[in-house]
Formats: C-alpha cells, structure tokens, sequence
C-alpha cells in the first residue's frame, strides 16, 4: 500500500517539467494515477500519483547506463613551426 501519494504539480516539481506534461503521462497511461474526485466520471478530475507508482516511473524511463568503455578522444597535436635563429 501506498505510503505517499504525489499531485501533477508536486510529482512536475520533482522532475523539474510542466504539470501539463505530467498529466500528459497520465492521459496516455504510461504513469498510473488515481481519480480522487467526488464524481470520477465529471470534468474536473484529481489526480493523485502513488509513490510506488512514481518509483516504477522512473524507472522505466531510466536511461540505460553505457556498457562500452570507450577510450576518451585525443587533440591532434599541431606541429610547432617556430623558427630558431
């Protein structure tokens, strides 16, 4: 169960993007809410997002960590064309 649960503004805040588009990941059902609102069926719903909801968010959207350790790149060195006189 449910420890916590976050609203739009509060879970956007956290991610550092607009509630807009968290209610966006809402609509399409990549992140699971809740309809805390007195009629579920009306026009003006209140999301509440569980906190292992959020968690399990995350970490479908996490960005996968690089496996292949590339070597870093090297400067081309420039030859130093100074005369000696």
């Amino acid at each position: 169960m449910p420890t916590h649960f976050y609203t739009p503004p509060q879970f956007a805040k956290l991610l550092g993007v607009k509630p807009d588009k968290v209610l966006d990941w809402i609509h399409s059902g990549e992140l699971v809410a809740i309809n805390c609102a007195s009629n579920p069926n009306g026009e003006r719903p209140r999301w509440r997002i569980p906190d292992d909801e959020a968690g399990k968010f995350l970490l479908r959207r996490r960005h996968a960590a690089s496996v292949v350790d590339r070597p870093g790149r090297r400067r081309p060195t420039i030859p130093n064309f100074t005369a000696h006189f």
